[in-house]
């Protein structure tokens, strides 16, 4: 069990110089700063998302980070992770990230978890922060975070990219909806963005890694309003933020009325595309003849589309999915193209 150092009762002299703009803030002020310097958040992942989220903690002076990875840099990363510098190559993201937070502020105090978050450890994990940040780039991490957050009672603020979009958000089961209120369950395989393919342009994880740094720091001084129930997405093309509502689902497997979720368990890797069941067309035609309800969605880019279509299919781009689910009627059978 880790052993929590007492907490701090004053600023030092040199926090006072090192805060003094964000000090003179209203509402932050040095009881403000001082209870950053108090506080503990978690930033799983020291990627594309958590390096802009670390940077900022730390340099706002959050007293302890953790920070849970268990990659090695590549120079592949670099384009958007900006944390790391190319003389790390190859050596743990960790030990780079870690480099990179003590020459920015040597007085914040950090943790470091190098591993994979597992059923196993990430409860007891979670448990030791106030706040946890998710960085990963994963849905098993993702929904295990989720879950993790929920048993422990402690808010996840949550991000994640793709191409030229991005989301965030903030999940607090005590106060409004987790993030499987949003999404039950892992998608299928074949709806998953490949992990390795996909790609990203460099900015966008820096402009959502900044809001989850926002977000984690106004949950930790209790000021503003926080994201709670509120999906915020990012189109960087029209440069464009547009938010949804998301409710609380008393129906929700983790954090419902009567939820089915009472200890982790490890979800399988969205990256193993053998984990979806294929259809065939003649297969499809005898269900849809069984009098089956049945919605074909189609996720190929409109110009592909275009070329051949699917008669009666939606079309729902793969990169508009995450933001485009909850347009599928869940009690039919959904075909994926």
């Amino acid at each position: 069990m880790r052993k929590r150092s007492k907490r701090p009762r004053t600023l030092t002299p040199d926090e006072r110089a090192r805060y003094a703009r964000q000090i003179l803030l209203p509402g932050i002020g040095p009881a403000g700063q001082l209870r950053l310097k108090r506080s503990r958040v978690l930033v799983v992942g020291t990627g594309g998302l958590g390096s802009p989220a670390l940077l900022y903690l730390a340099a706002a002076g959050v007293g302890t980070l953790g920070l849970a990875d268990f990659d090695a840099v590549e120079v592949s990363n670099l384009q958007r992770q900006v944390i790391h510098r190319e003389d790390f190559k190859g050596r743990s993201k960790i030990e780079s990230a870690v480099d990179a937070l003590r020459r920015l502020n040597p007085l914040v105090h950090i943790e470091q978890h190098e591993t994979r978050l597992r059923a196993g450890n990430a409860l007891e994990i979670v448990r030791g922060y106030d706040v946890i940040v998710d960085g990963t780039d994963n849905f098993p991490a993702r929904y295990l975070l989720n879950d993790a957050c929920v048993l422990a009672r402690k808010p996840y603020v949550y991000g994640s990219v793709f191409r030229f979009e991005g989301q965030a958000s903030v999940f607090d089961a005590r106060r409004g909806p987790c993030y499987r209120c949003l999404y039950p369950s892992p998608p299928p395989a074949d709806l998953a963005p490949d992990c390795m393919e996909s790609g990203v342009l460099g900015v966008v994880p820096g402009l959502i890694g900044l809001v989850q740094a926002a977000e984690a720091l106004k949950l930790l001084l209790r000021a503003g309003e926080p994201l709670l129930g509120r999906l915020l997405v990012c189109n960087a093309l029209a440069m464009r933020f547009e938010e949804m509502r998301i409710v609380k689902d008393p129906r929700c497997p983790a954090c419902g009325r009567n939820p089915a979720i009472t200890r982790l368990t490890d979800v399988p890797d969205g990256c193993d595309r053998g984990a979806a069941g294929d259809i065939s067309v003649v297969e499809l035609k005898a269900v849809m003849a069984r009098g089956e309800r049945v919605t074909v969605v189609d996720v190929r880019e409109p110009h592909e589309a275009a070329a051949c279509r699917i008669r009666g299919a939606t079309l729902i781009p793969i990169g508009e999915l995450p933001s485009r689910i909850n347009e599928l009627d869940r009690d039919r059978l959904i075909v994926v193209h």
